[in-house]
């Protein structure tokens, strides 16, 4: 597998995972810079035009 461009590197597809359910992968980079770990429990609100994700706090 070749590198990507730096245009190319945030696109992303969706990827079916189960039967109801659609993951996307999220650059390793942005995640180091948020300090979020794998099994982390994050709020996802859709907004107009997109969604945010957003960690999630007692």
């Amino acid at each position: 597998m070749g590198v990507r461009k730096q245009s190319e590197r945030n696109i992303r597809k969706l990827t079916k995972l189960g039967n109801k359910s659609l993951a996307i992968t999220l650059p390793v980079e942005i995640l180091k810079k948020l300090g979020w770990r794998e099994k982390q429990k994050l709020i996802v609100k859709k907004v107009r035009g997109g969604v945010v994700i957003k960690d999630w706090k007692k």
